[in-house]
C-alpha cells in the first residue's frame, strides 16, 4: 500500500509540475514603485493595440508600446460589436529585443499591462511564461480599470486601474514608445 502511494503521489507530482505557471498580478501602486526604484532592472510594457492608446491615454512609466494582440480592421464580430484581435507574430521576438536593448534577459522582471488587466495583462503574462520567460506580472485592472457598477458613473471605467490611482498618465501617447510596425 505504501508503494502504491508513493507512486501516486509521485505521479501527481509529476502531472503538476508540468502545468504552466500561471502570471501574477500587482496594483498599478506597486507597479509604479517598483519602475521608481528598479526601473533598469525590469520591463514594463503597455500590451495595447496603440489605436486604443491613442483614445484612452498612455504612461511614460512604461519602457515600450509591445502589443500582444492586433486589431483586425478587415473583420467585425457582429455580435460582440468589435472588430477581431489577433496576436501579434512578432510579440516575443519585440519582448526579447527590449529586453537586449535595456541589458536584460529572459529572467529579468517583465510587467505587462492591457486596459483592464484582464482581456490582454494576465493572458500576455501567462503567453510569456509558457514561451520560456521566468519573471512575468501584470497590472491588476489594467491602466483604465473597471466600470462602476452603480451611481452617476455606471458603465463608467472610473474604478481602479492606473488612470484612477492618482499615478501619472497623459492623453497622447509618447512617440519613442508607441508601437510602429
Amino acid at each position: 500500500m505504501k508503494k502504491f502511494m508513493l507512486t501516486a503521489l509521485l505521479a501527481f507530482g509529476m502531472v503538476a509540475g508540468a502545468q504552466a505557471e500561471e502570471a501574477l498580478s500587482l496594483t498599478p501602486e506597486d507597479t509604479y514603485k517598483m519602475v521608481q526604484e528598479q526601473g533598469d532592472e525590469m520591463l514594463f510594457i503597455d500590451v495595447r493595440d496603440p489605436v486604443e492608446i491613442m483614445f484612452i491615454g498612455f504612461t511614460n512609466a512604461v519602457d515600450q508600446n509591445i502589443p500582444f494582440q492586433l486589431v483586425d480592421r478587415t473583420r467585425f464580430n457582429d455580435e460582440k460589436q468589435v472588430f477581431a484581435m489577433d496576436l501579434n507574430e512578432n510579440f516575443v521576438a519585440e519582448v526579447d529585443a527590449a529586453l537586449e536593448a535595456k541589458g536584460l534577459d529572459r529572467d529579468s522582471l517583465i510587467v505587462t499591462m492591457c486596459r483592464s488587466g484582464s482581456a490582454r495583462g494576465k493572458p500576455s503574462a501567462d503567453y510569456l511564461l509558457e514561451q520560456g520567460f521566468t519573471n512575468v506580472k501584470y497590472v491588476d485592472n489594467g491602466f483604465q480599470g473597471s466600470t462602476a457598477k452603480e451611481g452617476e458613473k455606471k458603465g463608467m471605467r472610473v474604478v481602479n486601474g492606473w488612470q484612477n490611482s492618482g499615478l501619472p498618465w497623459a492623453s497622447k501617447a509618447n512617440p519613442e514608445k508607441i508601437y510602429r510596425p
